[in-house]
């Protein structure tokens, strides 16, 4: 595809993104970047993300939550960009591996996970990911294969 057909489908992609699927919404992801090389999902500290009150950081299932939209997203747009034309509908994907490691406490007034491929075949995708805070310290890491298809 294009890149000025990917272009014009960016605001599709930040709908299904951002506001079609309800997790997302729950969340509070934005889409930052569309690059197809290590796309950026933001989102802000809100109280009802913390998981422990005491140390008022991230809830771990945010974490690896929206690492592993993350993965699903690099993918999507991926799989986007190699299309010939504009899709009618984006492709099914589902995560039947997930691997996160916390590498710091979720503190930040807002954070940003990045994702790229590793490897792409026919049926599954591997991506690694990355999540880090305002000050741009690295809270944690993934890892996951995906169903594609």
């Amino acid at each position: 595809m294009t890149p000025l057909k990917m272009k014009a489908l960016q605001p599709l992609m930040r709908k299904v993104m951002e506001e079609y699927i309800a997790f997302n919404r729950v969340l509070g992801l934005k889409v930052e970047s569309f690059d197809p090389q290590a796309p950026k999902l933001r989102f802000d500290m809100r109280p009802d993300l913390v998981g422990n009150p005491t140390r008022q950081i991230l809830h771990g299932g945010v974490i690896s939550a929206t690492l592993d939209v993350a993965g699903g997203f690099v993918i999507m747009l991926n799989l986007v960009a190699a299309m010939d034309s504009v899709p009618t509908s984006f492709p099914n994907m589902g995560t039947i591996d997930l691997r996160v490691d916390y590498l710091r406490p979720g503190r930040g007034k807002y954070f940003v996970a990045t994702a790229r491929i590793v490897r792409k075949g026919s049926r599954i995708a591997v991506t690694h990911m990355e999540l880090h805070n305002d000050a741009g310290e690295l809270i944690a890491t993934g890892a996951a294969a995906y169903l594609v298809g």
